[in-house]
């Protein structure tokens, strides 16, 4: 069985590099909609990888019981990152709404 580690995100240094990531990203899709379908990925991943951890102790196929902790602290973070993407581009786009023309 693999280790599975919560991914990095990495910081962007520039704009230039922001419209750089955006180019290569996946057909037409744009680098916002990557970043949150990453985010939600990485969601499911972690909540599929908590899914077999339980199994695999609720069945005793497990020898320590700590990896489903941990699976589960895995998940839980997954899912904060989510909702704070998701706050901070609800805070973004009140703050567009709110500016002038």
């Amino acid at each position: 069985m693999e280790a599975q580690f919560i991914r990095s995100t990495t910081p962007t240094s520039s704009i230039s590099e922001l419209y750089r990531l955006q180019e290569n990203s996946q057909g037409e899709k744009g680098l916002f909609k990557s970043v949150f379908e990453e985010a939600i990925g990485t969601v499911k991943e972690a909540e599929n990888n908590l899914a077999n951890q339980q199994y695999l102790l609720a069945t005793g196929q497990i020898d320590d019981a700590h990896t489903v902790q941990v699976a589960a602290s895995e998940a839980q973070l997954a899912v904060d990152m989510l909702v704070q993407l998701r706050n901070k581009a609800l805070e973004a786009y009140n703050e567009l709404m709110r500016m002038g023309i």
